[in-house]
Order: structure tokens, then sequence, then C-alpha cells
């Protein structure tokens, strides 16, 4: 289920614009999501063997070219996907912890 819900927040994020992994990171650490390189990379290959994200090339301003990632057509599909199956699930959850929330101590 983590890395179901990591792969929406990549994609939610890069749903605003192209971003680099140290960036991405930042935003997931900001919403107290933390994510080491060693799971996102990973995830990052994945989802361009998918097809879902692409890549280029940036010149940095303070070191080495970056990689920055993009949604392709497919990963907006997806990721329209992935929010609807949420949203379905968050409010299957809700409606679970209404009815039983008395009995949580």
């Amino acid at each position: 289920m983590r890395k179901g819900v990591l792969e929406f927040c990549i994609l939610c994020i890069l749903s605003e614009k192209d971003a680099y992994p140290s960036e991405i990171i930042d935003a997931m650490k900001s919403a107290k999501l933390i994510v080491v390189e060693g799971t996102l990379y990973p995830l990052l290959m994945r989802l361009k063997n998918e097809g879902r994200l692409s890549y280029e090339w940036k010149e940095s301003t303070s070191g080495p070219p970056r990689k920055y990632y993009r949604l392709t057509p497919a990963g907006k599909d997806f990721l329209k996907e992935l929010n609807n199956s949420w949203s379905e699930m968050t409010n299957s959850v809700d409606k679970i912890v209404k009815k039983y929330s008395s009995n949580i101590l």
C-alpha cells in the first residue's frame, strides 16, 4: 500500500511542475512523508519504464546537470485513476471510522 501511496504523491508533485529528485524528496518531507533516495529512484525508474514519466537533463547553476522528471500523457491518465481510487478508499475508511469510532480507546 505504501508504494502505491508514494507513487500517487510523486505523480501529484509532478503534476504541478517538472522536478528533480531532491525537489520531490523535499516536497514529501514538508508533508511529513519521509522518503529516501534509495526508495525514490527505483519508483521513478519504474514509472519511467511504464511510460508514465519522462525526463530531461537541464543545466544547473550550482553543479552538474540535473535530471528533471515530468508526467507523460499516460502518467496524467494514471494519476486520474489513482486519484479516483484514493477518493473511494478514503471515503470507505471514513465511513468505517465514523461508524465504529466510539469503540476506539
